[in-house]
């Protein structure tokens, strides 16, 4: 798989950048305001979530990196 790969809830409050397999950046959306987290992991609840996010089950889906930048931009 290559990086980075791009991930976003369904509902559109949080938009992901995977940056590799225990790496990633999350866009909240709080009330009206974008923030920015940044997420290196080493435990297997959070490496776990890291593999749902790549599979994009549940609530999340594929999106692409002009969507996030967009985001970003807004920051």
């Amino acid at each position: 798989m290559e990086f980075p790969q791009f991930r976003k809830l369904k509902n559109g409050k949080a938009v992901y950048q995977i940056t590799a397999p225990n790496a990633f950046t999350e866009l909240q959306l709080v009330g009206a305001k974008w923030f920015k987290y940044e997420f290196e992991v080493s435990q297997f609840p959070d490496l776990l979530r890291i593999q749902d996010m790549l599979a994009a089950t549940h609530s999340i889906e594929e999106i692409d990196a002009s969507e996030f930048q967009a985001i970003f931009a807004q920051l």
